[in-house]
């Protein structure tokens, strides 16, 4: 009989061990996000923020209990036209409210809603003013990295943001209010 408890009292710690979450770190080489926002209405404009660090913490059995911090510097800005990065820099757009320009996110909870989907909703921190948002998250790949030879994941996520909601409304609605963001994460094992 003690046997059969000492067995059953194992084989409940490993599945404990198995179902904590792996600790993964960002590759920044091989993350970033685009928006794309309508100016004026001729044309749909698009940029990016690179520079994106973080943490995904990842229950492969139970994914809703996983989790993501993640952070990327305001002046990694890029839009391919630097008068308008200059611009949007300067006080304008970012910078003129909040006097650490970093974007910050941090799950609060994790909805799986597929195979290999969730909407993962979070605290968004931009221009020091934080909202709730909810990003449509798409798991592309869990496996071995084939030249790092370690754990490596890779996600996709796309929301919508209002730009008066983080009081960057400056020429709405001529300059569209609503910005489609594209975000593309790959992450490594960490250890």
């Amino acid at each position: 009989m003690k046997t059969t408890a000492l067995t059953v009292a194992f084989a409940l710690a490993a599945g404990a061990v198995l179902a904590e979450p792996q600790s993964y770190v960002f590759d920044t080489s091989h993350s970033q996000i685009v928006f794309t926002y309508e100016h004026l209405g001729f044309s749909t404009t698009t940029g990016m923020f690179s520079g994106i660090e973080g943490t995904i913490r990842f229950a492969t059995e139970e994914p809703e209990n996983s989790s993501v911090q993640a952070s990327f510097p305001v002046s990694s800005l890029m839009t391919g036209d630097d008068g308008r990065d200059k611009h949007f820099l300067s006080g304008d757009f970012f910078g003129g409210r909040d006097s650490d320009p970093t974007v910050t996110f941090v799950s609060t909870a994790i909805e799986v809603t597929g195979d290999n989907t969730a909407l993962v909703t979070g605290d968004l921190t931009l221009n020091g003013i934080t909202r709730e948002t909810v990003l449509d998250t798409v798991l592309n790949q869990q496996g071995n990295h084939p030249m790092e030879n370690k754990p490596w994941l890779g996600f996709d996520a796309t929301t919508t943001l209002k730009r008066s909601d983080f009081e960057l409304g400056m020429y709405v609605p001529a300059v569209s209010d609503e910005v489609v963001i594209s975000i593309s994460v790959e992450a490594m094992a960490e250890g």
